[in-house]
């Protein structure tokens, strides 16, 4: 893939954004590593995985695994519906949770978006049906506790609740609500402490965020504006500072993007998940990398993502390295970017390449002189939000 320089000055011309970053972009490569799970519905096998996380203390890899479903597509609750950890080589050891349920605390009802507590080590899960954060011990899988409450499922919607979540430097949770437009700040009692975000397209509004991410370095948060077909910038004060990107399948444009990550360089990367890629930004936006392709083994051939009521895989599957239907959930870390292969029932292990010593991210009063406000609200409104 051609690296494409300042991206951030060709996305102005749709209104988004002014980001005057004329320095080149340093080259990053993503390569293949190894896979982890395989489709199917035994155990240590996977469909639907949306959150994906790397545990520091041992190297284990945990998965939220699907919800409820037959291998004919039926409703079943008590299949799926759980997290399955890996060992770093891939090897399935256990799972957390299970047999979903509409009580609190009894189990996931379609676990997502999942990260680790870095004061407890707690593992926090997005249950979406139940529509709360649910807690465990990683190493028992004891059930801690669970709180919240997101918006539900709106008509005609797929996607809603607990969407992408992170801990700010203060060990508070911000969590996205995906069909109510807004991120909500959980404090370490569980108790909301305050919103952020509401509806529409300026800044500082949303349709649909999804994943959610907040760097170590400078306590910024990068929010996945996935009906916006944007990726949202804010302060650590949650004040909206830039935002790029703009619908479409053409580098540095997204289809509903949806799990976000960065490195120890403030690059970000980014599951676009309807165009099967993964992109790379640095911290000015500049593109850096674009890895992935869309299922299909037959030349031209695109698998379409599977329908409601059939079974939860691309047909055919191409379980080729760097083939995805559908990029979703995406954890980086420590030189590995862990991608979900949504209906492949995978998850695709890429090689960080080219990574440079860590340095100093611009303050966001330097940007801001460079004009990075100049955002327009040019993208229309989706509410009716997509089917997968």
């Amino acid at each position: 893939m051609k690296l494409v320089k300042n991206v951030s000055l060709a996305l102005a011309s749709a209104g988004f954004m002014v980001l005057a970053a004329t320095a080149e972009a340093k080259a990053i490569n993503l390569t293949y590593d190894s896979q982890i799970g395989e489709p199917g519905f035994a155990p240590g096998q996977l469909f639907v995985p949306q959150g994906v996380g790397e545990r520091d203390a041992d190297g284990n890899i945990y998965v939220s695994n699907g919800r409820g479903l037959n291998p004919d597509g039926t409703f079943n609750p008590n299949v799926g519906n759980k997290v399955d950890v890996f060992s770093p080589d891939g090897t399935y050891l256990r799972s957390i949770g299970g047999v979903g349920s509409q009580e609190r605390g009894r189990g996931f009802d379609e676990p997502a978006d999942l990260k680790f507590d870095p004061i407890s080590g707690n593992l926090y899960v997005g249950d979406v049906f139940n529509s709360e954060i649910d807690v465990y011990n990683p190493d028992s899988g004891e059930f801690v506790t669970s709180f919240g409450s997101f918006s539900g499922q709106g008509p005609g919607d797929i996607f809603f609740g607990p969407g992408g979540m992170d801990f700010d430097a203060q060990g508070n949770l911000h969590v996205t609500d995906f069909s109510g437009d807004e991120i909500k700040i959980y404090g370490r009692d569980g108790e909301l402490v305050t919103t952020y975000g509401s509806l529409g397209s300026d800044p500082g509004q949303y349709n649909g965020p999804a994943g959610l991410a907040i760097s170590e370095n400078t306590g910024r948060i990068y929010i996945n504006d996935q009906f916006n077909n944007r990726i949202q910038v804010l302060d650590a004060d949650t004040n909206p500072l830039f935002a790029f990107g703009t619908e479409g399948v053409e580098p540095g444009q997204f289809n509903e993007p949806i799990g976000i990550d960065l490195d120890e360089n403030e690059n970000i990367y980014v599951a676009d998940s309807q165009n099967s890629r993964v992109q790379v930004f640095d911290k000015v936006c500049n593109l850096l990398r674009i890895y992935g392709e869309t299922a299909g083994i037959e030349e031209g051939e695109v698998v379409p993502p599977p329908q409601l009521g059939h079974p939860p895989f691309g047909d055919p599957l191409d379980l080729r390295p760097g083939r995805f239907n559908w990029s979703g959930g995406l954890q980086y870390n420590d030189g590995k970017v862990y991608v979900g292969d949504f209906f492949q029932g995978r998850v695709q292990v890429l090689n960080v390449e080219g990574q440079k010593a860590p340095t100093k991210v611009p303050e966001p009063a330097t940007l801001l002189s460079l004009g990075v406000f100049a955002l327009g609200a040019a993208t229309k409104l989706k509410k009716n939000k997509q089917s997968a």
